[in-house]
């Protein structure tokens, strides 16, 4: 419990800052490019875990399910010691300002960083990194809905993992190799949300924003609102297609539907969130991975007492009719996103 405490604790700042990093690097037009390829490694780690651990663990015992994360992880590690450069510029004109000051032997040289925070406290940084985020979400109700939305998606998602061993192993007699093999039809939706959201993106969007401007920030959300039916229909087509009397294929169809579509929204949002929110993005990814670990952390454990006393069709079916909240809210966030927006004191409205 330690250790697992220990993984989230440390790995939230990364995913927090990876978001807020990328907006850094890539330019408006290659940002959602950059963001689907941050976002789809998140989405399919999950994805290959149980492919490796489930042919690994019955032959080489359970600690290899760790040995291959510090295979995996431990090359990471130094790649971002030794390459990861920084891409903040508040922080890079920091450091550049320190160089200048010790070159030229002037205390003159200040970033506007170090203007702006000289009469600053630890107290207020606190603040600002810690309450602000909450209060973002509280007061802002576009932030609000993508909050609980990503949160109750990712619940879902997290909630699926519970329902695999009681469906393919009791009514398909599969081993755990093979549920693992199962779990590809995840990596295959998001190889497939890709592909839709790549031709979104390259014959749609950018040849817009070329003619006509960057626009409102909602039309980022486009592909979302045919997307945000998807999770609702795959869930209800595996509730109701995991029997022993439905070939395994039909709800490993409903995952991998369920799956892109899933994809397609969450990158709309992700990259909807920096753009209405710049100056508050690394806060904001923080915030959303907390409502997004904190339920994915409770959908494990309800999941198992769900299923078991509602059994898949129902329980699974009980998941679909919670994702009919995405479809309202992406729509209404569509629709009337601008509006709140202008009421917000914390998003940027072209």
């Amino acid at each position: 419990m330690v250790l697992r405490f220990l993984q989230g604790f440390f790995g939230s700042p990364c995913l927090a800052s990876g978001g807020a990093s990328i907006q850094d690097m890539y330019s408006l037009m290659s940002l959602p490019y950059a963001m689907m390829a941050w976002v789809s490694a998140a989405y399919c780690g999950p994805a290959l875990g149980p492919l490796l651990s489930g042919f690994a663990v019955p032959v080489k015992g359970w600690r290899w399910s760790l040995y291959i994360s510090i295979w995996a992880s431990a090359p990471v590690l130094i790649l971002m010691f030794l390459f990861l450069p920084e891409t903040s510029t508040a922080t890079i004109l920091l450091r550049r300002a320190a160089r200048l000051r010790k070159i030229h032997n002037n205390s003159r040289f200040m970033s506007q960083s170090e203007i702006d925070q000289r009469n600053m406290h630890v107290s207020d940084i606190a603040v600002d990194a810690l309450i602000k985020p909450l209060e973002i979400t509280i007061k802002d109700p576009a932030v609000l809905f993508v909050q609980i939305y990503t949160a109750i998606i990712y619940g879902i998602y997290y909630s699926f993992f519970e329902v695999f061993p009681l469906v393919y192993p009791v009514d398909y007699n599969m081993n755990l190799g093979q549920i693992g093999l199962v779990f590809l039809c995840i990596m295959v939706s998001c190889i497939v949300g890709i592909a839709i959201y790549v031709a979104y993106i390259h014959y749609w969007m950018n040849p817009r924003i070329r003619r006509l401007g960057f626009g409102a920030q909602e039309s980022r959300l486009l592909p979302a609102l045919p997307a945000s039916f998807g999770p609702t229909i795959g869930l209800f087509l595996f509730a109701w297609t995991a029997r022993a009397s439905i070939h395994w294929i039909a709800p490993t169809i409903g995952i991998t539907i369920y799956g892109a579509t899933v994809f397609i929204v969450m990158q709309c949002i992700f990259v909807y969130i920096p753009l209405s929110y710049p100056q508050y993005a690394a806060s904001l990814f923080a915030a959303n991975d907390f409502f997004r670990s904190a339920l994915a952390c409770g959908s494990v454990l309800f999941a198992h007492p769900l299923f078991g006393n509602l059994g898949v069709a129902r329980g699974v079916s009980l998941l679909g009719g919670l994702s009919v909240i995405g479809i309202i809210g992406i729509w209404l966030l569509y629709f009337y996103g601008r509006r709140l927006r202008a009421l917000s004191k914390f998003a940027l409205s072209e």
